[in-house]
């Protein structure tokens, strides 16, 4: 995870802990407004570090980023590609270089992980984020250090309903974070005796495959943009995704039960079904919406989880993202 890591990640996270060692001398030297300097990732504050700065900081940074990189691993994410977004990185690693081992405090990591699915479900860490980052370093501290108030980025990160609905590029990092939700639950490879984490370790070949297959769906008029949402989506390796072809799902899982390596009965394909949330009883009948809509509450609950805050029900938000993807 750290070959992710570029000199602008690096030299953010020292800036934002030097900013932030000033402002804690102004405000202990009770300046007010003005006078109190503010914490800051802006590329002016970065051109503007000293040498001394930067000797004073680098150490501590690096030994950070490698925290950082060991709580990623620990959240299940074991590919750079799975990554949703870099530019969380810098406030990750700044605070990691604070706090040290405390991070794997109980409590310190449940506040870390919260803070870290919510701005990835939340979306909140794309464009332009100098801003966010050096607010996210201070408030994240005190929430570790001092109970204060919750973070902004937890605070105003949302994930509505109907976004699920509408994911489809592997590139979107909410995309990404879902795929690694999945994972982290344990999902387990329709062929092959392993789970995919582990398949991903030993770098069997991996593929992200519709659940109900793209022929099937278009044979039964389901829209392309519900089939080739993430939630008819799943990681399986390459030899499941052969077997799978363009036929119903009742056939398919036959097919790779009775396969002369494999020889599972109902229970255990049905227990393999279950780890990637996909509804078995609905899939061997082929029911596409049964399975869509028990899937779909079944991946909003993962995120409820992570996020560690109810997702609102209400009106369907703007469909003018919509995206397309594989």
């Amino acid at each position: 995870m750290l070959q992710v890591i570029e000199t602008t990640d690096f030299l953010q996270a020292i800036t934002m802990l030097h900013t932030l060692e000033r402002r804690r001398a102004d405000l202990a030297a009770n300046k007010e407004g003005k006078q109190v300097a503010a914490i800051s990732a802006k590329r002016s504050a970065i051109l503007s570090l000293s040498l001394q700065a930067y000797r004073q900081w680098a150490d501590r940074i690096e030994a950070g980023f490698i925290l950082a990189a060991k709580f990623l691993r620990k959240e299940c994410f074991t590919n750079p590609r799975d990554l949703p977004y870099r530019t969380q990185l810098a406030p990750l690693a700044a605070v990691m270089a604070m706090i040290s081992e405390r991070w794997l405090e109980p409590r310190i990591y449940e506040r870390l992980s919260r803070w870290y699915w919510c701005g990835v479900l939340g979306e909140l860490y794309g464009g332009a984020v100098e801003t966010r980052i050096a607010n996210d370093v201070e408030e994240l501290l005190k929430w570790i250090e001092q109970d204060g108030e919750d973070p902004r980025t937890v605070v105003e990160s949302a994930f509505q309903p109907d976004r699920l609905d509408r994911l489809a590029s592997r590139l979107s990092a909410a995309y990404k974070g879902i795929n690694v939700l999945v994972l982290r639950e344990g999902a387990e490879d329709f062929f092959w005796k392993a789970n995919i984490r582990e398949l991903d370790a030993e770098e069997v070949d991996l593929d992200i495959h519709h659940i109900f297959p793209q022929d099937w769906c278009e044979k039964q008029k389901i829209p392309r943009k519900q089939y080739n949402a993430i939630v008819n989506k799943t990681p399986i390796s390459y030899k499941a995704n052969r077997m799978i072809g363009g036929v119903a799902p009742s056939q398919y899982l036959q097919k790779i039960q009775d396969h002369k390596q494999v020889k599972l009965d109902d229970s255990a394909m049905n227990a393999i079904l279950e780890s990637h949330l996909i509804s078995s009883a609905d899939l061997r009948k082929d029911d596409f919406q049964g399975f869509y809509r028990a899937r779909k509450q079944a991946m909003l609950a993962l995120i409820e989880k992570a996020m560690g805050k109810s997702i609102a029900t209400g009106a369907p938000t703007d469909e003018s993202d919509d995206e397309s993807g594989n």
